[in-house]
């Protein structure tokens, strides 16, 4: 059975010649989004996904904006609404060392190199020069984990566990 990952979100059209606006929750827009670029999507109340291929992305505002090639017209993308786009497991690329997908961090349980569970990793958020990896504390307490060499010491994916030297108040 094929594994999908998602890459985003039709939330809206855009103009009048078929263009749809993505609410994008992949880590390699400008990979996933190529002219070209074969992504598949899932429609509700409909088991089968409708294959599409990329004919032109751009960016506009907080959206990247995709045109699907043989879909030219507002009407024919109007009903692709609340759909979500994804990609099989085929298509993921192998990343360079250090590097992981957002699924692959999500859930992984941290600690500190002293051996103190601080949580289970809930989000990842992008806001510039590095990711910023949200944990949630058994308390329920939200800590910010900033994705850098001086904090983050190790990454296991076959345990889910990641090894962390919190910098001064950083946990407090």
């Amino acid at each position: 059975m094929e594994k999908w990952f998602n890459v985003g979100k039709i939330v809206n059209t855009q103009g009048i010649k078929g263009e749809v606006r993505v609410i994008s929750t992949t880590d390699f827009p400008e990979e996933r989004y190529k002219k070209g670029n074969v992504l598949f999507l899932f429609l509700p109340n409909n088991e089968t996904p409708v294959q599409l291929t990329i004919k032109s992305h751009r960016k506009h505002k907080n959206f990247d904006l995709l045109l699907f090639e043989g879909y030219e017209n507002i009407n024919e993308v109007e009903k692709f609404r609340d759909g979500i786009i994804k990609v099989p497991e085929s298509q993921l690329g192998e990343l360079d060392e250090g590097e992981f997908y957002f699924h692959e961090i999500i859930g992984c349980l941290v600690f500190t190199k002293l051996g103190e569970e601080v949580g289970k990793v809930t989000e990842i958020l992008t806001p510039g020069a590095n990711d910023v990896w949200v944990v949630k504390g058994k308390k329920g307490k939200e800590v910010l984990i900033p994705y850098i060499d001086d904090v983050v010491k190790k990454v296991d994916l076959k345990e889910k566990i990641i090894l962390i030297d919190p910098m001064e108040g950083l946990l407090s």
